[in-house]
């Protein structure tokens, strides 16, 4: 009796298994048996379907020109705020040339398009400036040995030393009110910021940006990084673009040049497109797929003369990259190593490499590059 009771047991485990994989396939399909939406309605909450509109709103920025008028990050940032309240929209950028203080902060349903090669966002010269006193965890203010080169508005990178390991800190804040040399930032720091750490306050950011958002389009517009009148900032936290934890990311028709840093960098970050782009002269990364990024999507771009062409970071899977262009890379190509799995590099022309076309990074074999096609 008892094998008896376990074998039904077993066959009725196996039905329900079966039953729960179909089900799941089903649903995959999206054929769960609902009815098509073929006439939807703008409805609460609804962020999967709603009718094509005829017109969305937009929002054009331009020297003199256009709805909102300026040529710094202000006037910009001015625009993506105020469609962003509205749900979401366009910004047109109109043609000139607009001179940044501080990154773009974008946020999700947000499409930002430019005029080519005609609308250009550069970057201001770097200042920088030992800070002048402790600064703790909990504090929103620091004090800086000499604050006359900064003004309130300016993005700036907090960076020194943990005083407990050594380890580099890069905090980024804005500065929003000034007296002196004491700046209040838009936020609390959250790390102790020491003078044991030799920190200083640099004037380092990218010039687009967002954290925790989705749903984002970048396109036809041009980004200049001043590489030099600025230091290095490192492709973790930096890049002419750069995203940290977002999802749906579009980046179609755009040059990056010229970054003391990264072109594109974005880290923990899913289905980011970047497509008929040219990355070109950024002293390390011309596109940096970044740590735990899923879904990368890089194609018919052309990445000239970066410090390194296509950087596969850690983690990075179920990627394409193809019919890339990559040429006079000052180290590689294309470098793939810890736990990048199940991407396919296909169809790309990689010339002139200054070492290596295509590296394999020297990894454990637990955290090798598996199961990729090149």
């Amino acid at each position: 009796m008892k094998n008896k009771q376990q074998g039904i047991s077993r066959r009725n485990v196996l039905k329900a298994a079966a039953l729960l994989m179909t089900a799941w396939g089903v649903s995959a399909r999206g054929e769960d048996g609902r009815p098509a939406v073929t006439n939807p309605r703008a409805t609460s909450g609804d962020d999967r379907y709603e009718p094509k509109w005829d017109e969305k709103l937009t929002v054009t920025v331009g020297p003199e020109l256009g709805d909102m008028n300026g040529t710094t990050d202000k006037v910009i940032q001015a625009a993506v705020n105020y469609v962003s309240q509205l749900g979401g929209g366009t910004i047109q950028i109109l043609p000139g040339t607009y001179r940044l203080r501080n990154a773009i902060h974008l946020a999700s349903n947000i499409r930002l398009i430019g005029s080519g090669e005609n609308s250009v966002l550069i970057k201001e010269p770097y200042f920088g400036v030992k800070l002048a006193e402790d600064s703790d965890w909990y504090d929103q203010e620091v004090t800086v040995t000499d604050g006359g080169g900064f003004k309130v508005g300016d993005g700036i990178a907090l960076m020194g030393k943990s005083t407990y390991s050594s380890v580099p800190i890069v905090i980024k804040r804005t500065i929003v009110a000034k007296s002196g040399n004491r700046f209040k930032l838009n936020k609390a720091l959250r790390e102790n910021v020491w003078l044991a750490g030799e920190p200083m306050a640099n004037s380092l950011f990218p010039l687009l940006t967002g954290e925790e958002v989705e749903n984002i389009a970048i396109e036809n517009i041009t980004l200049d990084g001043n590489r030099d009148n600025n230091p290095n900032f490192n492709g973790n936290y930096g890049g002419n673009i750069f995203f940290q934890d977002c999802r749906r990311i579009d980046i179609r028709g755009i040059t990056t040049r010229n970054y003391n840093g990264d072109g594109i960098s974005w880290q923990i970050c899913h289905d980011v497109t970047v497509e008929n782009c040219h990355s070109l002269n950024n002293a390390d990364l011309g596109l940096h797929p970044g740590s735990g990024s899923q879904r990368p999507l890089i194609r018919d771009n052309r990445l000239e003369k970066n410090g390194l062409g296509l950087f596969w970071c850690w983690g990075v899977k179920y990627g394409l990259a193809e019919r890339n262009i990559i040429t006079d890379s000052k180290t590689y190509g294309v470098s793939i190593g810890h736990c990048d799995t199940d991407n396919i590099i296909r169809d790309n022309q990689i010339l002139r490499s200054g070492q290596i076309g295509v590296l394999f990074r020297d990894e454990q074999k637990s955290f090798a590059a598996h199961r990729n096609q090149v």
